[in-house]
């Protein structure tokens, strides 16, 4: 039965029109979803409260989509498919409000479930000192054998997924787009690496184009698998700010490498320790809030 719930959300999971909240009313209904089929449009619009276009597209993908074939397709490019019903899942990440349904991953998933997950995330313009502080941060990092998150956005994300590697050490990358779409483009040489000896991760589908509202739903996924979250250089409105709120908000460690009062680009920096988050100049202002032991 597990399989059959399993194989009928992630076919939910493909279909126009339906996000997260119409999933979470859906398995209100019913459980074992396997009504899903034989649900009316007219019942389907009233459960989902969706419009006519998202309603025709959804029913038109219940009814159209070849599961089996799309699955074996995946299978076929090492696409691992990991639904919340499934022991791979990650446990940190199913504690948050929303965690993702479905999640779509290339390389070693046994990363999922790594105890030792800490996030970094900075502004896409990082400057050498942002480049620095990443230096001086993510080898004690690694040799305490933590595996550091981040986003594969240009700037802070793709420097500490850079340095990670050079270092030995091991990265989970979630991107806001599916795998046949990588974004941004000029990190498609990283991506290759990351997805033979790392992780890469998105709860999108692999034909999913990238679209800007995906990348806010991204970042509740980088700090939701962390124990905590480190960011460096984030102007007053970013997505790094977006990041942290979500991790405060999932109730894990926030940290602010602080810089200068005169750089827009560490005000945002600045006002989280201004708010309460944990300053940091080394790695054992991290390792002291996390309770462990050098």
């Amino acid at each position: 039965m597990v399989n059959t719930i399993r194989e009928h959300l992630i076919h939910l999971h493909h279909c126009r029109g339906v996000g997260w909240k119409s999933i979470h009313r859906l398995l209100q209904y019913d459980p074992t979803l396997s009504s899903i089929y034989h649900l009316s449009p007219k019942k389907l619009e009233t459960l989902l409260e969706i419009s006519k276009t998202s309603l025709l597209n959804l029913v038109n993908d219940l009814h159209s989509t070849k599961i089996q074939s799309m699955l074996k397709q995946y299978y076929e490019k090492n696409i691992h498919v990991i639904t919340i019903f499934d022991d791979a899942y990650p446990a940190l990440l199913k504690q948050i409000f929303d965690p993702p349904w479905v999640l779509y991953a290339k390389g070693d998933i046994s990363l999922l479930n790594t105890k030792k997950l800490i996030s970094v995330v900075g502004t896409r313009l990082a400057t050498e000192y942002g480049f620095k502080s990443l230096q001086k941060l993510i080898p004690p990092l690694i040799e305490n054998e933590w595996c550091v998150v981040s986003g594969l956005a240009e700037g802070i994300d793709t420097i500490a997924h850079k340095l990670t590697i050079a270092n030995g050490g091991k990265t989970i990358a979630v991107i806001g787009s599916g795998f046949y779409h990588i974004y941004p483009k000029s990190n498609q040489q990283l991506v290759e690496c990351v997805e033979i000896d790392h992780l890469l991760l998105s709860e999108y589908p692999p034909t999913t184009k990238p679209q800007r509202w995906h990348f806010p739903m991204r970042n509740r996924i980088i700090s939701g698998l962390s124990a905590g979250t480190i960011v460096i250089e984030a102007k007053e409105r970013s997505g790094s700010l977006i990041t942290a709120d979500q991790a405060l908000q999932q109730g894990r460690e926030v940290f602010a490498v602080p810089g200068s009062i005169l750089d827009e680009k560490c005000t945002g920096t600045n006002r989280l320790i201004q708010q309460g988050a944990k300053l940091v100049i080394s790695h054992e202002d991290i390792f002291e809030e996390l309770n462990i032991h050098t």
